[in-house]
């Protein structure tokens, strides 16, 4: 899957009362027919897109459809297949922030009314990065609660991750096909010295926890005590344990160049640069949870010589094809996003009108160098991969799934051993 996303985050700021709506910030609630007519230029299938969780769910059992039919039918017109974000940093102001332990049961109420709205979608990002959200809302102080404490931050993770397991449970009733890219970020945490191996090595441990309660995994003891030391039950934890749902599941995996951290021996970090790379990090993701991969979201800011964000691609593009050449199930790339963003050089936390130039095109719509170039690493790609391939195919429509002959094994046509989601034993 060649993918690209229209950036929909919805943080709010200033103790709750500024909303920050990229959306609005970069023009798509204006120009979302040229947005679209720019992903299929592109010759893009795939689209990471949800209509804003804020305006669209009003209360509970209330819900504004208004711009989601008018978008998500375009879509379905189109040709062009969405993976559908329904909450990415914020919820409306009704519910609060994450800290209200509410959320999860309400946010599940919306997913099932969308999935029995819109039926013929079978792409899933129910809660995008997880473990962003908590850490930037919970642990530094950025966004929503902007609280910067433990307790806040397991408070928020286990009701952001409650709230994605009862949303995938939601859909799959609506719709039993369903797939669930989840969208996480892949973190590493190098250590400065031997005097910060220890925060270090916790950190390293902190990184999984999103995905291990997601995927009903046992974390490991230290993160046992943590959680539970900052407010999270015994029968909560249970709960994840109890609801694996792995099976319906693809790692999606984001990386830029801040997602590598430098620790010292007091705590603090900071951004280390590339040093790993996207396939050692998601190599590290893929042992510990065995399901098959997609980079989800990746991007860099075009430079003076323009073609700073197109190396960055090519270089991504070569982490990809990486993963797939020593047998790891890799089904999809992202550039996200399809257009600049605003802002996102303070992470959201100012409102400043800055211009970050990260898309594929720029904010009038007029395509960049590395949209130039993804296009044509689009069409180079494209017909050789299918050819080579041990994954799953998506969409997985019923009728589309070939049935095995009686008394043969269970295969993927023409694919070797079979490669649904949970069972990625191939290579």
């Amino acid at each position: 899957m060649f993918a690209t996303g229209i950036e929909n985050s919805i943080p709010t700021i200033n103790g709750g009362r500024t909303r920050v709506d990229e959306m609005e910030a970069c023009g798509h609630y204006k120009h979302w027919r040229t947005d679209f007519d720019c992903v299929e230029d592109m010759g893009i299938h795939f689209l990471r897109f949800g209509p804003p969780l804020h305006t669209t769910f009003l209360g509970p059992g209330r819900y504004d459809w208004e711009f989601a039919d008018l978008t998500l039918n375009d879509l379905r017109r189109r040709g062009i297949t969405p993976i559908v974000d329904l909450c990415h940093f914020g919820v409306p102001d009704w519910i609060g922030n994450f800290q209200n332990l509410d959320f999860a049961m309400l946010f599940s109420q919306y997913a099932a009314a969308f999935a029995e709205r819109y039926p013929w979608i079978q792409l899933y990002t129910p809660v995008n990065e997880m473990f962003i959200c908590a850490v930037f809302s919970a642990k530094y102080g950025w966004w929503n609660e902007q609280l910067k404490s433990d307790f806040g931050f397991v408070t928020a993770l286990k009701n952001l991750v409650k709230a994605n397991v009862l949303a995938m449970i939601e859909i799959l009733k609506h719709r039993p096909d369903a797939i669930f890219i989840q969208s996480e970020s892949s973190e590493y945490f190098h250590a400065d010295s031997p005097a910060a191996i220890c925060h270090a090595e916790a950190l390293n441990s902190r990184r999984f926890l999103s995905l291990d309660l997601n995927y009903g995994r046992r974390v490991d003891s230290d993160m046992y005590e943590y959680l539970l030391d900052n407010g999270m039950t015994r029968e909560e934890y249970h709960f994840f344990l109890q609801h694996n749902l792995k099976q319906f599941c693809i790692l999606g995996t984001d990386y830029y160049r801040t997602n590598e951290h430098r620790v010292h021996p007091d705590g603090k970090t900071e951004s280390a640069g590339e040093v790993f790379g996207y396939s050692e990090i998601t190599r590290q993701y893929f042992n510990r949870y065995r399901v098959p991969v997609m980079h989800t979201e990746t991007n860099l800011r075009e430079g003076p010589t323009g073609q700073e964000a197109v190396q960055w691609l090519w270089k991504e593009w070569a982490n990809v094809l990486r993963l797939r050449n020593v047998g790891i199930p890799t089904v999809g790339f992202t550039w996200y996003s399809l257009t600049d963003q605003v802002d996102w050089d303070t992470a959201l936390r100012e409102q400043n009108g800055n211009v970050n130039p990260l898309g594929l095109y720029d904010l009038d719509r007029n395509i960049r160098n590395v949209g130039k170039a993804y296009k044509q690493l689009i069409r180079d790609w494209r017909e050789v991969l299918p050819a080579s391939s041990v994954c799953l195919s998506v969409p997985l429509a019923d009728d589309a799934i070939p049935q095995p002959p009686v008394g043969k094994p269970s295969v993927a046509p023409s694919e070797g051993p079979s490669a649904q989601p949970g069972n990625p034993e191939v290579g």
